[in-house]
């Protein structure tokens, strides 16, 4: 294993040589005979300027190892090589190097969960094995402004995701342990076990696979989009008589109000709005198609009673204890593919229900003319509306009952 000076020590963990000299004093990191500091050392100097920043004092650190109630000693598993170094290059020279825009590299930091950095700040080891996906991104000819999308999505989804862990390791594994005599000592010893290594290695396997899955499946979105669209040119897409519908309802808030309350809490408004959606859907002739992270998309053979249900969802909400439901509906032709649907009528619905307000039922003029009898439903005209993602204007309408 490398060794380094304090001073090496030091430029690593991004600390000043005081610090780390402080951290030796109180016995929190131990050079070897010639004076020098392992990578574990420089991880435990991070972490514990973290917990100093957190109002947690080395000093107190010092006193619970002494008394053997607390202890380093993980952060030396494998597991914890997560935690990354300081690299030697700062954001503004890889910039001058790559020439990619300053700006796309400092959101990277920003993307991994940390604050935005300057643009003399150095980058981390982790942060630097970003650059070559934003290098690849723009050489195939994505725009800044869809990198640095996609860099926030990522970012918050993950973020998501480790809190999610994070949260199920404290309350399932590390809480039980702390509360026994000699917890510490056994839950440092898990943390190195070939158990808990193995599990590392299945979540990264887990994740990779999942990203794999969701990208077959927007692409083949795209696959599908693309080939409509060339087919409807050349005539060769058939008519529908009656086209079907495809609704998106979207719950206000939902992401921070299932978080705010907690999983166990999540779980029953997830399974209230699962039974409303299902209830409704099967009621007017449709079907629940997938579920997304704050809403679900249901696909109707008869759009008037599409509107209709939806109606009754949206009315249906406050009473499983959610915020109020917004709704995008439009009709027209859909390609089906392994319980799914796809193409420009999907992708309008969704969009519309971005569009819509708290408590609104958004329909394109498609809807309109499809339901026109079907009773106990009014339409109140909206005008022409620009929607991110679609071409040129579109004509909306919010349904009513009437």
């Amino acid at each position: 294993m490398a060794r380094y000076t304090r001073a090496e020590t030091a430029r690593r963990a991004g600390l000043d040589a005081a610090y780390m000299d402080r951290l030796i004093e109180l016995g929190l990191l131990t050079p070897d005979a010639d004076d020098r500091l392992t990578r574990y050392d420089v991880r435990k100097a991070q972490v514990l300027h973290t917990l100093e920043g957190a109002g947690v004092r080395p000093e107190g650190v010092a006193e619970g190892l002494r008394a053997a109630q607390l202890s380093l000693e993980f952060l030396e598993s494998p597991v914890y090589e997560r935690f990354a170094t300081l690299g030697d290059e700062t954001f503004r020279q890889v910039s001058e190097r790559t020439g990619l825009p300053l700006e796309l590299l400092l959101l990277v930091r920003e993307a991994a969960g940390g604050a935005v950095p300057a643009p003399d700040d150095r980058m981390r080891e982790d942060e630097a094995l970003v650059v070559p996906y934003i290098e690849n991104q723009l050489a195939v000819g994505y725009a800044p402004r869809s990198v640095e999308r996609a860099l926030r999505v990522l970012g918050d989804s993950l973020r998501r995701a480790a809190e999610t862990e994070s949260d199920a390791w404290r309350t399932d594994i590390m809480e039980p342990y702390l509360s026994r005599p000699g917890g510490v000592a056994e839950l440092t010893s898990l943390s190195s076990q070939e158990a808990t290594l193995q599990q590392d290695v299945a979540t990264d396997a887990a994740l990779l696979a999942l990203w794999h899955a969701q990208q077959a499946q927007a692409w083949t979105a795209n696959i599908i989009s693309g080939f409509e669209s060339v087919l409807s040119a050349m005539g060769q897409l058939p008519a529908v008589a009656r086209p079907p519908a495809i609704c998106f309802l979207d719950i206000t808030g939902y992401t921070r109000l299932t978080y705010e309350r907690g999983d166990e809490a999540a779980a029953d408004l997830a399974a209230g709005l699962n039974r409303l959606v299902t209830r409704s859907a099967l009621e007017h002739a449709g079907r629940p198609v997938k579920w997304l992270g704050d809403g679900v998309m249901v696909y109707f053979r008869d759009p008037g009673q599409g509107v209709v249900s939806a109606l009754d969802m949206v009315d249906g909400v406050a009473g499983v204890g959610l915020p109020s439901a917004h709704v995008g509906l439009h009709a027209g032709p859909v390609l089906f593919q392994e319980g799914d649907y796809f193409g420009r009528t999907v992708n309008m619905a969704s969009r519309i229900a971005e569009y819509a307000r708290p408590g609104e039922v958004l329909v394109t003029q498609a809807i309109v003319e499809e339901a026109s009898e079907t009773t106990g439903v009014s339409f109140r005209e909206i005008g022409p509306v620009e929607l991110k993602g679609i071409g040129g204007a579109v004509h909306l309408h919010a349904a009513s009952r009437g």
